[in-house]
């Protein structure tokens, strides 16, 4: 795993909107933590870029030192939030997260012809409802598409669309959002190579966009946190 690269987090834009309540009292206990990561193949990994769940555990134990956390890896590739969130109850529930990290909406425009951004909505609204209702003390991310040419080329009306669902759907449960493409977006304007970030398939990011990704996700989660003693800014 190469160091992070010198990329700017643009925390003004990834700044969450609520309060980490969960992960701070875990953190706060010194207990043991743990986070679920669910989603296709940027949590799962593809090909040989070490994908961001195993950085973000890095990353946050140099932030806390001293807490034993864990981010567990629950990604499969090409699944969409129907089949990821069938999968809640063994592969999220079960682990006792403090923290769930929920990636969703680029195989709904990457498959256009399998889903309907519009019912992936919906599940990702029905998904969050069900998080919130369960007796488990675990906060919620969603983290939306990569800024990718094969979710551009042709696609572009449905992938925004599906960015603003997700959104939507952020809102209306009080769920904190990372915004992946609307960040991408904004290094491509600051004058990033998208060649940089994407690799030659059109779709997955590069080794540089997943540890720039996995920076600006650790920042969002450092300002969300409060009260834990040692931490490192």
């Amino acid at each position: 795993m190469t160091d992070t690269p010198n990329c700017n987090p643009h925390l003004e834009l990834v700044k969450f909107n609520y309060p980490l309540k969960h992960l701070s009292e875990s953190l706060k206990r010194w207990r043991k933590t743990r986070i679920v990561a669910i989603g296709s193949s940027t949590t799962a990994g593809e090909g040989d870029v070490i994908p961001y769940p195993a950085r973000l555990e890095l990353a946050l134990r140099k932030r806390f030192p001293d807490r034993m956390i864990d981010v567990v890896n629950r990604g499969i590739g090409g699944q969409e939030a129907p089949e990821e969130a069938a999968r809640f109850e063994a592969d999220v529930i079960e682990e006792g997260p403090a923290l769930v990290i929920w990636q969703v909406g680029t195989n709904a425009i990457y498959h256009r012809s399998l889903y309907d951004p519009h019912r992936v909505a919906a599940t990702i609204a029905t998904g969050l409802s069900w998080l919130a209702s369960l007796e488990i003390e675990a906060d919620v991310i969603l983290m939306d598409l990569q800024y990718a040419p094969e979710l551009l080329k042709d696609k572009e009306a449905d992938t925004r669309l599906m960015v603003a669902l997700i959104a939507e759907a952020a809102v209306a449960a009080k769920a904190n959002l990372f915004p992946r493409f609307r960040l991408m977006e904004q290094w491509v304007k600051d004058g990033i190579d998208p060649g940089k970030l994407i690799a030659g398939d059109g779709l997955h990011q590069t080794e540089y966009s997943t540890a720039c990704v996995t920076a600006a996700l650790d920042a969002a989660i450092g300002a969300a946190v409060s009260g834990v003693p040692g931490a490192v800014a």
